[in-house]
């Protein structure tokens, strides 16, 4: 796991603003604490060993049997599993979320029997989203197929449906309650896939990995499809193409509410610096992403006005190395 991920506000005082996480804000939780604050017996039991009843509503709500589901401790709890389990060379194309390539280097993944082709889709930190033709291509070149479906709810762009993945023993599909209803600290998550290929993940899988508070907390979320998370794509869009105008600054094309930066002058870890210090801005230095350079830096789109602010703050400092 490398060091550098977003979200690291603890490392400031005062950030005002959080645009390095990917995760829609501006979110309320009230709601489910309520929920959960009154079952306090949850936590006098184990939870079931496997999460079924949570499986269970998620086959429901995909149209799928539960035998095509599994619940995780969270996306990366997934990626973990699926590299153990399968072994097969990876293919990755960077950059990309790291741990794709840290999961495959612990388990031994060289010394598989083939080749699985790893895919954040949308991509993380790009914001691409891989169109249906590209990967029914890759599913007949490659032994396995592993979209990570993490940022689905947050692009207006077709995704493969777990009840079309589920058809084929080729791909394997992560999903993340943590993104699609904004609850990072909860660690829940799921894999749909082909009967055969779920029977050879639950062989490596953890009992007890997800806890009763997750588990119900998942109950809760599935039945209260207000709280997913669904970000303000336009204003989105109006960020990127305003820090696009600023003299020293290139933005990637984005189909979601984050996208990749770089500097022309200067460095992203500087800049970082700059706007948290000196503005209370918390930005994602992406210059340790594969594949990228010092000067790459991610950002998701907030609310206009502090959008705006950030535009101001960055157009300054790009001033002062013009």
């Amino acid at each position: 796991m490398i060091n550098g991920h977003g979200d690291d506000a603890y490392k400031y005082q005062n950030i005002r603003i959080d645009f390095s996480s990917n995760i829609c804000a501006h979110r309320s939780h009230e709601a489910l604490m309520a929920h959960l604050a009154a079952q306090p017996a949850l936590l006098d039991h184990y939870p079931e060993p496997e999460a079924w009843s949570l499986e269970q509503m998620i086959a429901e709500r995909h149209g799928i049997d539960p035998r095509n589901v599994i619940v995780t401790s969270g996306a990366t709890e997934a990626i973990y599993l699926i590299a153990q389990t399968f072994r097969y060379r990876p293919v990755i194309p960077q950059p990309t979320f790291s741990e794709y390539a840290d999961a495959c280097r612990i388990v031994g993944c060289d010394e598989g029997r083939g080749e699985a082709l790893w895919l954040c889709n949308p991509n993380n930190p790009t914001g691409e989203v891989y169109d249906q033709l590209y990967i029914d291509r890759m599913m007949a070149e490659h032994e396995l197929v592993v979209l990570d479906q993490s940022y689905e709810c947050y692009t207006d762009a077709h995704i493969m449906s777990p009840r079309w993945a589920c058809r084929t023993p080729y791909s394997v599909q992560i999903h993340s309650m943590t993104k699609m209803y904004g609850v990072p600290g909860l660690r829940l998550g799921y894999i749909t896939a082909h009967e055969h290929l779920t029977e050879q993940l639950r062989r490596y899988l953890r009992p007890w990995s997800v806890s009763a508070l997750a588990v119900e907390a998942g109950k809760y979320l599935l039945q209260h499809d207000e709280l997913i998370c669904k970000p303000d794509l336009t204003e989105a869009q109006r960020l990127r193409d305003a820090l696009q105008q600023l003299s020293g600054i290139t933005v990637a094309t984005t189909q979601t509410n984050f996208m990749l930066c770089r500097l022309a002058q200067g460095t992203a870890a500087d800049l970082k610096e700059y706007l948290a210090i000196q503005h209370g801005f918390l930005i994602r230095d992406a210059s340790n992403f594969e594949g990228l350079q010092p000067g790459h830096f991610r950002i998701a789109a907030q609310q206009p006005k502090q959008n705006d602010e950030l535009i101001d703050a960055i157009s300054h400092f790009t001033q002062l190395y013009a």
